[in-house]
Formats: structure tokens, C-alpha cells, sequence
């Protein structure tokens, strides 16, 4: 992480945690809005991402929706973490930073600020005339992109629409804590009573998810909500990574009847499909040493939904040394 600029500390997947080792995640820093959308786009706005977080997922899943994909560039870092965090480089689907001099997520934050203190997260919202984050809160980013920048993309979709802005905020808040960061919450956590409590959250979600698309066809309401978003990143991971490498492992997604049949609505959207990544998920969760110490990558599972995704990004990629 970076202290007053300067990193001081190998990169660690434990954030903080309290007295009863339960995991706490870190709040971001930067909270900016678009308050003159037809500039901001003229000067250019890019976002930096990894496909292997479900975080900066949601908001490449949201320009895709929108149709604001020519407006926003993107910039993808590699899934394998590094001593000194997100790097830039040339595995499959990853790309430079497009910054002279920038080889790690953390030189951006200190671009920005150079007495920055704190971790240097994805996604990043950045102003490319100002050389700066403006955002780095995922669901901030949402907003941007679906209220800030509606008068440019004019889109029939809305993310965040009035009438259920009540509803939406209520199942948001229903599934972070339980399922969204529950998964990190029982995967990090440093002691029986941490990982036993997050463990049950997230199965009492996943249960009342599963009643809840008896019926139902989208999140909240009888169209694609944020919600959506929010919900399909955690469960489009679930059985690649959380399932083993989190130890959530009392059911799989693929166990639930209508939550997979919903995963598999949404994955038949191209926004959705083609914005996963099962290469770089796979790559980057079994990459973290504190829970995976040999590296390697698990080849499956093997699951239906695979269907949807460009051929070769769900393999596993072999190490440099062993491709021939």
C-alpha cells in the first residue's frame, strides 16, 4: 500500500480486519460526479479495470449497456497481483496503461495525489485532460455513467430509474454485506467466528436469492436495475473462484435451479458476457499466495453458461515457461 505517497508494503489481500479477525474493506477516496458531461467526454475519460474484479466488472458491464463504449476508453490491468499490486502488462486481454512511465495502478493514484495513503483499488474513473482519478467507487461510477453521462448516451436502458430507486437501494444494501462482500468476508477472514458468521450470510442470501427468482426475472422491478449488475459479478464468480478458494463451498451457483437459469439470462446479453473473463478471474484469485501458496490454477469447473464466452477465455493460461 502507498504512505504518503510512497509504497511501503508488499501488496496484502487482508485490508484490515478487528479484534475477532472479521474482514473490513476499505472505503475509496474518490468520490467525484460529472457535473458537464458534453466536456468531460471531449476531454477524454477512461477507465482503468481488471476483469478479474467484480467491482471494476460492474462498471464495464454498465458502458456496455449504455452504449458508451466509443466515449470511454479502456484500459485493463493484468489478473495476477503483484508485490506492488495491479500491474500493466501482456497477458491475454490485459493492456499498457497508455501513460508514459506507468507500470502499476498505484502510480495513478499518486499522480493524483502524491501524499496519497492507502490502497490503490480498481476500477478508476480518469480524467484524461487532467491527468487524474476522478472516481474510484464503483457504485459512484454507475451513477456517472447511467445519470452524469444520460445526455450523452440518451439510452433506453436506465440503471437507477426514479420509480425504483427505493427498491433498488433496498436490495443493494440486502446482498453487499451478505453476498457481495460476504464471499470476501468468509474468504479473509482470521478466525472460526469471522469466517463461520460470513459463511452463513452468504448462504441465507443465496437461499432467499433462489425463492426470490421463482418468480421473478430481474433484480428488482421487470427490467435489467443496477441491481443486476451488482448481483450477477458476485455469482458469475461464485463457482470458478469463491466456491473452493473461499471456502463457500455448501452449495455451488449451479446447485440453484432459478439462480443459475438467471445467471444464464444475463450471460446471454452480450454487455454481461463479454465483459467476463474467466481466464483472468481464475488467474488472478488463485494468484493470492495467502490463500493459494503453490499458484496453481484449478482447470475447471466446467459449467453450461461457458457458452456465452469468446473461445479460449475461460481455459486456464499455462505459465510463460511452459508455452511452446
Amino acid at each position: 500500500m502507498l504512505v504518503n505517497g510512497v509504497w511501503q508494503k508488499n501488496w496484502d489481500p487482508v485490508q484490515k480486519k478487528d479484534a475477532q479477525g472479521r474482514f473490513i474493506r476499505q472505503d475509496s477516496v474518490f468520490r467525484e460526479r460529472i457535473t458537464d458531461p458534453a466536456k468531460a467526454v471531449k476531454e477524454g475519460l477512461r477507465l482503468y479495470v481488471a476483469y478479474i474484479c467484480p467491482w471494476a466488472t460492474r462498471t464495464l458491464i454498465a458502458r456496455s449497456l449504455l452504449g458508451l463504449e466509443e466515449q470511454i476508453d479502456v484500459k485493463v490491468v493484468e489478473p495476477v497481483l503483484t508485490d506492488f499490486g495491479w500491474k500493466f502488462g501482456d497477458f491475454p486481454g490485459a493492456t499498457s496503461s497508455a501513460i508514459t512511465n506507468v507500470e502499476f495502478a498505484h502510480q495513478l493514484y499518486t499522480l493524483t495525489d502524491p501524499d496519497y495513503s492507502g490502497r490503490a483499488t480498481v476500477p478508476v474513473l480518469w480524467s484524461l485532460s487532467e491527468g487524474r482519478i476522478m472516481n474510484n467507487e464503483s457504485s459512484d461510477i454507475l451513477r456517472v455513467l447511467n445519470e452524469d453521462l444520460r445526455p450523452i448516451h440518451k439510452s433506453d436502458i436506465d440503471l437507477y430509474p426514479s420509480a425504483l430507486q427505493t427498491k433498488i437501494d433496498a436490495f443493494n444494501d440486502r446482498i453487499y454485506h451478505s453476498l457481495n462482500n460476504g464471499v470476501y468476508r468468509a474468504g479473509f477472514a482470521s478466525s472460526q467466528l469471522a469466517y463461520d458468521e460470513a459463511f452463513a450470510d452468504v448462504f441465507n442470501c443465496l437461499d432467499e436469492l433462489e425463492v426470490h427468482f421463482e418468480q421473478a426475472n430481474y433484480a428488482v422491478g421487470e427490467q435489467i436495475t443496477e441491481s443486476d449488475i451488482r448481483l450477477f459479478v458476485t455469482l458469475v464468480r461464485f463457482d470458478p473462484a469463491y466456491f473452493s478458494l473461499f471456502k463457500t463451498n455448501l452449495r455451488r451457483i449451479s446447485d440453484y435451479p432459478n439462480l443459475s437459469a438467471y445467471l444464464d439470462r444475463l450471460l446471454s446479453i452480450k454487455a454481461f458476457s463479454e465483459n467476463t473473463r474467466v481466464d483472468h478471474i481464475k488467474a488472478g484469485y488463485y494468484s493470492v499466495k495467502a490463500l493459494n501458496p503453490s499458484g496453481i490454477v484449478p482447470q475447471g469447473p466446467e459449467l453450461p453458461w461457458f457458452k456465452y464466452l469468446k473461445a479460449g477465455q475461460f481455459q486456464t493460461q499455462k505459465p510463460a515457461e511452459e508455452v511452446a
